[in-house]
């Protein structure tokens, strides 16, 4: 009996996290793809913003009557509360609007390879919050200080050195997009790109806070996506009122990426982020980036006819080797606390980074760190 808990709390914690991770980076290259092609027939970024929020407000609003029936013992909402969800709408907004147009200037595989920032820029907001401990004579300390600088150091290879082509696609996109690829837009794209990922580690930090207090994950990303919704209609009508035939859902690829953006990336992603974070914590979340550079290489190459250069792959190498530093870092962190943890078992507070989910002491074992 024991042993068959033990392998359903395994195949709940570590197998179905990871296989959840994976699909969703696979699904959130292939949504850039997408977008990539439907603004070149045409369709508006800030049109495809608003769709994805309110596509993704109607997916999850059909479970959400059953999940009300069967959520007992919720905390009320509060002020403070729908503030911060407010918050996490505003900050999907701006983030999406800042990646979405630093997409459209580049690709996806250089979007790919500065999404391994992400580790690196929560780690150090963690820091800035006092939300993660830091100890300069701690090898962890010292690999996750390190893995930030290194981090950084291939994004900015990334963007301001392009290189030679290593590969050069043969589809007639090509030639439409080589305005968008010049030197001057692919360093402008790609510091846009790298504002997202500023901005995805506050929306982290954020959920993280708000998912403690109000665990239901469904109702929470519906909010969020209701307040992005809310946000970025009035403001993108705004900014692209003199373009309203890019607003025009034609029946074609058009349609196709605003119904994937808006049922797995901005719906179905942003679920399975917030509830791997509610059972792992952030910095598992951000571990599977790498893998998304080679999906995007892949992706563009066959789909886009992109070029790839000599900069995204130096670039990604670099990025990569200073993610798995800090994870490194903080997984010998963890497993340092855990064995600490069976000598004083006294209770104490987790930092942020850490997962929220942690089970009592009867229940699980140094092993399961």
């Amino acid at each position: 009996m024991a042993e068959s808990r033990a392998g359903r709390y395994y195949c709940y914690r570590e197998v179905l996290p990871f296989c959840a991770m994976v699909a969703v980076e696979c699904t959130n290259v292939g949504v850039n793809v997408l977008f990539k092609q439907a603004t070149l027939q045409g369709l508006s970024y800030y049109a495809f913003i608003v769709y994805s929020f309110a596509v993704s407000s109607l997916f999850l609003l059909l479970p959400l009557p059953f999940v009300l029936r069967w959520s007992r013992g919720l905390p009320p909402f509060t002020v403070s509360l729908i503030l911060r969800i407010f918050l996490l709408g505003t900050i999907g907004f701006v983030a999406q609007l800042s990646g979405y147009k630093g997409l459209e200037y580049t690709s996806p595989t250089l979007f790919s390879a500065l999404s391994n920032l992400i580790p690196a820029f929560t780690f150090i907001l963690a820091v800035f919050f006092r939300m993660e401990k830091i100890s300069p004579k701690s090898s962890s300390t010292q690999a996750k200080v390190l893995g930030s600088l290194v981090s950084i150091l291939g994004a900015l290879i990334v963007v301001l050195y392009k290189g030679p082509t290593l590969f050069s696609g043969s589809s007639s996109n090509v030639d439409s997009l080589k305005d968008s690829s010049s030197q001057q837009n692919w360093v402008l794209g790609g510091f846009l790109i790298a504002i997202e990922f500023i901005l995805v580690p506050i929306w982290y930090i954020v959920q993280t806070n708000v998912i403690k207090e109000y665990p239901a994950e469904i109702i929470v990303v519906f909010l969020y996506n209701l307040c992005g919704t809310l946000i970025s209609a009035p403001v993108c009508l705004l900014l692209e009122e003199s373009n309203l035939s890019g607003w025009r859902i034609k029946p074609d690829i058009t349609l196709i990426s605003i119904l994937y953006s808006g049922f797995f990336v901005t719906g179905l992603s942003s679920l399975v982020h917030t509830w791997g974070i509610h059972i792992k914590g952030p910095v598992y979340i951000s571990s599977f980036k790498p893998v998304s550079i080679a999906i995007a290489a892949a992706f563009s190459a066959i789909f886009l006819g992109d070029p790839l250069y000599l900069g995204i792959v130096v670039g990604g190498v670099i990025i990569s080797i200073g993610f798995y530093s800090i994870i490194w870092g903080k997984a010998k962190e963890e497993l340092s606390e855990c064995s600490s943890s069976q000598t004083q078992p006294a209770s104490k507070s987790h930092p942020l980074l850490e997962s929220y989910n942690v089970k009592d002491s009867s229940e699980t074992s140094c092993n399961d760190c």
